[in-house]
């Protein structure tokens, strides 16, 4: 048999280097613009979902978000869908939660209020999202600079808006110390309403909801809460 010179075989070397680590990139980038089946829900726990959550929004805030063919997606979901995380988010227009979390289309289910608060309507929905529909996660977010907190803030009266808002309420009263004036004049007030009450629409949602508290009690799901920053897009987890 003829010796190959080295360096033909150290050229060969390299391009079966090169073409597996291309194939591997292809693989990767065609799995990011591929919707979540049936199988990859099951496999991811509490735990995974809210890392791939972190990982989104890092992506997102460092401008490294996953380039995804969204047409080829919604044929993929089609037939059914298959999210990992739902979110309870505000109505705010500067959080859109699939894009901050840097997600594509089935990856999330998603609940938005003025003031992501939970009523039955939607702990009924978020049954549906973990219970039969498969999610790992629930995520309650809120955001600085929220319009319905300081609203509920200066027990803003408009139409069906101030029975939106005295869902807030209980947070507004619940918040103590030394905050004059309490209004949404005092950032530091708004801000402490807006944690007061994302910790109370994660308090109603265990206390009205059978379904949804023995799914986390026995750890088939998780609940945590968040806090979107809109002058930065970071989102900071309460664990």
């Amino acid at each position: 048999m003829e010796k190959q010179p080295l360096t033909s075989l150290f050229t060969l070397a390299l391009t079966v280097a090169i073409t597996s680590f291309v194939t591997s990139g292809a693989v990767l980038a065609d799995s990011a613009s591929n919707a979540l089946t049936q199988e990859a829900q099951a496999a991811i726990t509490p735990a995974k979902a809210l890392e791939m959550l972190k990982q989104g929004n890092e992506r997102f805030v460092s401008g490294k978000a996953i380039e995804r063919d969204y047409l080829a997606q919604v044929k993929q979901t089609s037939k059914g869908q298959f999210p990992f995380a739902a979110v309870v988010s505000c109505l705010d227009s500067r959080i859109p939660p699939a894009i901050v979390f840097d997600r594509g289309i089935g990856d999330l289910f998603v609940a938005r209020v003025a003031g992501n608060f939970v009523n039955d309507d939607i702990l009924g929905s978020l049954e549906f999202a973990t219970k039969l529909a498969g999610a790992k996660l629930i995520v309650v977010m809120g955001h600085t600079e929220c319009g319905a907190v300081k609203g509920a803030c200066d027990a803003a009266q408009l139409g069906l808006l101030t029975t939106t808002l005295a869902n807030i309420n209980p947070a507004v009263k619940a918040v103590q110390g030394d905050y004059t004036p309490r209004s949404s004049q005092n950032a530091k007030f708004v801000q402490a309403v807006t944690e007061m009450n994302v910790q109370l629409t994660m308090q109603t949602l265990r206390e009205r909801s059978v379904v949804l508290r023995e799914m986390i009690d026995n750890g088939d799901i998780g609940l945590v809460g968040a806090m979107y920053d809109v002058s930065t897009g970071k989102v900071t987890f309460n664990e």
